[in-house]
């Protein structure tokens, strides 16, 4: 019950703690209580074997916040008794066993010490209605020698253990000691000869007297008996409980599971005195289970922890081991069962927080909160437990100021979140958080770098965190937490040591250097440099960081390999866009028109082209890029300006570009080049070719060139060339690029090698953003496939998809497919409609030459568009007339 919600209104609400998901957590306890039941069962088990390896821990570990506390509450009810288990988690499978939860919280408010713990448990341990006598006498011992004069029944009643495992604990004590006595035939009272009667049965166990036979079996019993009674011998005073526990008769069997929850309170991890005694406690009793619940990872497997505490390593706890390196600890709630007892715990899902949302507040069976209002927080909270506790809390104050609450009321985070992250931290740690925050991602170098620190080691404990999470194989290993970091970085942050606006800046400026010296310090690594861009332009973007430095060069380096990775949007821009604010975001300063200019050239692969030319014009009116980003610009402009049919304007562009003499003059000039060819000028395009090399991309347009003039060998050769000078520079994209303009001359030439080409074209493509490359293919399939039924449906759709786009300079190669398959056909009607169509979509001169070849594969009279061809007119159309009597003789041997 939620009392907190339950007095906040006059109305009655049903405000039942709604306990969500956690299935898995589940599945995981209650396998581990069926393998300690098995194990503790078998011939092989001891209690006294003090060397063998221990499996009765579990450990959830997990951000503050997410839920463990309530887990290990639920769990305490549920082994309780069944009907406090949630429903979904099913029947357990140790049905006739008996179990007893014993829950013991370390948070520092309640100051639990190892005296409490080794109480608590004996406390619990009262059910049995029988005295435990090798560890009553003891514990006697020990209460009498550090708590004189103090009653242990009055110490249980003031501390609430006699109230939540009754009153018959310090009885049974009484009644033990009692037996003791009687059975060493001491006289007086056993209240005040407890050193008598521990010292006589001391020597009785030394001696092996029959009349303490009962105890003679635990080995121990009298060095213990004999030891200091501090709380350095309490410590080893469980394995007295142990041996009690082994010694029940069946009908009588339990086994404890001892919840030790806020384990993060222990202590920190320099001085691990307290955490020293409790590991003691577990180890000593291997017949108990225990469920530890805390934000850090139990280091108990660490073989740099020898010395710190007794029992340290994988050989000692091999279920506490780290997974195999490479193998990263999801944030998934998905267990898998075996070794690795040690888990994560996991964030909610969206669907679990909208339904744990719905159920929190009721009104006659009514969720309270309206499922918009649960969307924005379920958005907002980014699956955490304790964000959705304090939007209910916000909803409830909505609702006593007698309005309703709206989405927009909860379209932030809470700074509670900030004083609960920070709480067990030190101070570097805070600094280094608050760091890694500006960042998407990080690895410890860059952490170090952007606190502005020099050792490494604040970065190296807070990646050890549950907030955050390591992806091995990301280009940086860690990730913070999304809740936590966007507390940090938008709630107002009230701590003493909260950092100001001119913190945050100074924190965004180291971090954008240390981004780039990360990639300038890389030779080698396509995703760094996408990655580094990423982040660099949001951290410029938001902090106003007008000198791009190094993020010139790395746009020029982005463009170079015509990838095309997609760039995440902003966070101004996405902030934009969820607000629900039309329009891109204002262009302000040098990073907002760099961050603009990649994006839409990424974006240019699946958006119309139109789109494209307005974005550029208006990023080059804003004058805010350096010359030779303005360029880059300008380029892209004329080239989408070509793939929407506008040839002159994109040779004007062209012709600026590559009398700038920039670093792009050889691709202006490849552009005229280009451009040249479209009018069917090919003697101006061939003398334009000369010299471009492979920055030209020469190779490249001598194949387009030969293509045009059906020299298919000459054409296939050039594209060859192209392609492997492409894979020799690394530039995958370009590599892509030739390999699809060479399928389009194999599918006319070699239908068979046409299918080898265009599967290596498409395994090229894999991973890079090329539509019209990736389309240029699709109107290969179709050449290759020339004379099957199927080729006109699948060219229809591949002009819907052309339309689409906006790559209108394609419709013509998509057409003169159309017409060789007609031609191969021998369909003289469609052949003729296709070619007059060819002529109609060509008038303006562009691509004049389409014509003549749709003319010259139905062997029809030339179009009157002039074309400048490199050879004879006669000899061009009988290339491309014997392409198609070569195909029908394939198809009709």
């Amino acid at each position: 019950m939620d009392l907190r919600a339950l007095f906040s209104s006059n109305d009655p609400i049903d405000t039942s703690e709604a306990f969500t998901n956690r299935q898995g957590q589940w599945a995981l306890i209650s396998w581990a209580i069926q393998e300690h039941l098995r194990l503790i069962a078998g011939n092989a088990f001891d209690v006294e074997d003090l060397e063998a390896p221990r499996d009765n821990v579990v450990v959830f570990h997990g951000v503050g916040g997410v839920g463990k506390t309530t887990l290990s509450r639920t769990v305490e009810a549920a082994l309780k008794g069944a009907g406090q288990r949630p429903a979904q988690w099913g029947e357990p499978a140790w049905a006739g066993e008996r179990i007893l939860p014993v829950r013991i919280d370390f948070s520092r408010s309640v100051g639990t010490s190892s005296e409490d713990l080794v109480l608590t448990i004996r406390a619990a341990l009262a059910e049995l209605g029988r005295p435990l006598p090798a560890f009553d006498v003891a514990m006697r011992r020990y209460w009498e020698a550090q708590h004189p004069g103090e009653s242990l029944e009055e110490y249980l009643r003031r501390g609430g253990l006699a109230a939540r495992f009754g009153k018959h604990m310090p009885q049974q004590m009484q009644s033990a000691l009692a037996d003791v006595a009687q059975a060493l035939l001491l006289p007086g009272t056993v209240g005040s000869a407890i050193g008598q009667l521990t010292g006589s049965l001391a020597r009785a166990l030394r001696e092996r007297r029959q009349t303490v036979r009962a105890l003679a079996g635990c080995a121990r019993l009298a060095s213990l008996l004999e030891a200091e009674p501090n709380l350095e011998a309490l410590s080893f005073y469980p394995h007295l409980l142990a041996w009690e526990l082994a010694q029940l008769p069946p009908e009588q069997r339990v086994l404890p599971v001892v919840l030790l929850d806020t384990f993060e309170d222990v202590g920190d991890r320099t001085h691990r005195d307290l955490e020293r005694l409790i590991q003691r406690v577990v180890w000593l009793m291997p017949n108990a289970l225990f469920v530890i619940t805390g934000r850090s990872r139990l280091q108990w497997a660490d073989e740099g922890l020898q010395g710190q505490l007794d029992y340290t390593g994988p050989a000692a706890w091999p279920g506490l081991a780290s997974p195999p390196a490479g193998i990263p600890a999801a944030r998934t709630a998905e267990l898998v069962h075996g070794q690795q007892r040690q888990v994560l715990i996991g964030d909610f899902s969206a669907e679990d927080c909208d339904a744990y949302l719905a159920r929190r507040l009721t009104h006659d069976g009514q969720a309270m909160i309206s499922p918009d209002v649960r969307a924005i927080i379920t958005d907002r909270s980014h699956g955490l437990p304790l964000h959705l506790d304090l939007a209910v809390a916000r909803f409830l104050e909505i609702r006593r100021s007698g309005r309703t609450a709206t989405a927009a009321d909860f379209d932030h985070t809470f700074p509670a979140l900030i004083a609960r992250t920070l709480s067990d931290l030190t101070a570097e740690e805070r600094h280094v958080l608050r760091s890694v925050s500006l960042l998407d991602a990080f690895d410890l170098d860059l952490a170090t770098r952007a606190a502005g620190l020099t050792h490494q080691a604040p970065a190296r404990r807070l990646a050890e965190r549950p907030m955050v999470t390591e992806n091995p194989y990301a280009v940086w290993p860690y990730h913070l937490h999304g809740a936590i970091r966007s507390a940090l970085r938008t709630a107002d942050d009230h701590t003493d040591d909260g950092w100001t606006p001119t913190d945050w800046q100074r924190a965004a400026e180291r971090a954008l250097a240390a981004l780039g010296d990360q990639w300038r310090s890389t030779p080698v690594g396509r995703a760094l440099l996408v990655a580094c861009l990423r982040q660099g332009l949001r951290l410029a973007r938001d902090h106003r960081l007008d000198d791009l430095g190094w993020l010139t060069q790395a746009a020029i380096a982005y463009d170079s390999d015509a990838v095309w990775e997609p760039l995440a949007p902003t966070a101004r821009e996405a902030d934009v866009h969820g607000s629900g604010t039309t329009g891109r975001p204002s262009l302000e300063s040098p990073a907002d028109a760099l961050a603009e200019l990649l994006t839409t050239l990424a974006r240019r692969q699946r958006e119309h082209r139109e789109h494209t030319v307005d974005r550029l014009t208006e990023i080059l009116g804003t004058g805010l890029l350096p010359a030779e980003l303005a360029e880059m610009a300008e380029y892209y402009r004329a080239k989408a300006n070509r793939d929407l049919g506008r040839n002159e304007p994109a040779r004007q562009g062209m012709h600026q570009v590559a009398v700038g003499g920039g670093r792009l003059a050889l691709r202006a000039r490849r552009g005229l080049a280009d451009a040249a060819r479209i009018d069917g000028d090919f003697p101006t395009a061939l003398a334009a070719a000369q010299g471009l090399g492979f920055d030209g991309r020469e190779q490249r347009v001598l194949g387009d060139i030969w293509w045009a003039h059906a020299d298919l060998d000459r054409a296939i050769s050039a594209y060859e060339t192209a392609r492997n000078q492409a894979e020799q520079h690394g530039n995958a994209g370009e590599q892509a690029i030739s390999q699809a303009r060479l399928t389009l001359a194999v599918a006319f030439a070699d239908p068979a090698r046409a299918d080898d080409e265009i599967a290596l074209a498409h395994q090229l493509l894999d991973g890079l953003a090329q539509r019209a490359t990736t389309l240029i293919t699709h109107i290969a399939a179709l050449i290759r496939d020339a004379g099957s039924p199927d080729v006109t449906d699948r060219a229809q759709t591949l002009r819907t998809e052309l339309t689409v786009a906006g790559l209108t300079w394609l419709s013509p190669s998509l057409d003169l497919a159309l017409a060789f398959h007609y031609a191969v056909l021998g369909s003289h009607q469609d052949l003729t409609a296709t070619a007059d169509r060819l002529r109609e979509s060509t008038t303006s001169g562009d691509y004049a030459y389409y014509a003549h070849v749709a003319a010259a594969l139905a062997d029809l009279q030339q179009p009157h568009a002039s074309v400048r061809w490199l050879e004879d007119d006669h000899i061009v159309r009988a290339r491309w007339r014997t392409l198609v009597t070569a195909r029908q003789s394939h198809l009709r041997p």
